[in-house]
């Protein structure tokens, strides 16, 4: 590929990360800025939805990715688990919650932060994969987070009688329905954590032609 040719898809993808960094940003923000106008709302509760999470950690991957896009290879880990919390947003939404109330503030919104931003982050990972192979086991690290996460909302609900989803909460399907439920998405996220992996070295085989560089 030319090199004039390599610079201006360069460009195009950093300008869409910025845009679609900006478009995440301007989703949450009107979503807490709608919440803050709401009798009860707790910004406390609004940053313990995974999808906020999640989301807030897309703007800084596609931020930083579009304007510096660091080589390393704890960036690229980085990139990587974002991706796959952004998968595992998109895939819980379609699959447990398209019909549950989760805190957004309107259908553009829902669709930016549950359905676009799942894709886009992916098609990223896919079409610009990390510079340096990443291992199964590296990639098992990315399960920290949701591992936190599930542990942080399942100590924090009884305190403050609030839980972000219903499969996280005991209080009407008793703990052993909830601990199998757990389980079940604790394999499920497994496997999709080895599956982000794979898309992205599918990725990078074919951006190289079906080689890998030398070095990496």
């Amino acid at each position: 590929m030319p090199a004039a040719s390599g610079n201006r898809i360069t460009i195009v993808v950093r300008v869409l990360r910025v845009a679609f960094a900006v478009l995440t940003a301007v989703a949450l923000g009107t979503i807490l800025r709608r919440g803050l106008d709401t009798e009860g709302f707790s910004v406390v509760n609004y940053f313990s939805y995974f999808t906020v999470l999640s989301n807030v950690m897309t703007v800084i991957v596609l931020a930083i990715g579009g304007l510096v896009d660091p080589p390393g290879r704890n960036w690229q880990l980085f990139r990587g688990a974002v991706t796959l919390y952004m998968v595992i947003t998109g895939i819980i939404y379609a699959v447990l919650l398209s019909n549950i109330d989760v805190g957004v503030a309107s259908d553009w919104t829902n669709d930016v932060v549950h359905r676009i931003m799942p894709v886009v982050i992916l098609l990223d990972w896919v079409l610009v994969p990390s510079k340096t192979r990443i291992t199964e086991a590296q990639s098992s690290i990315w399960l920290t987070f949701p591992l936190v996460y599930g542990v942080y909302s399942l100590i924090r609900g009884p305190i403050v009688d609030w839980y972000p989803y219903p499969f996280l909460d005991p209080r009407a399907q008793g703990y052993p329905a909830m601990v199998v439920g757990l389980v079940v998405l604790t394999v499920a996220f497994v496997l999709m954590a080895l599956a982000v992996n794979a898309v992205g070295r599918l990725g990078d085989r074919w951006r190289h032609g079906g080689h890998t560089p030398v070095g990496v």
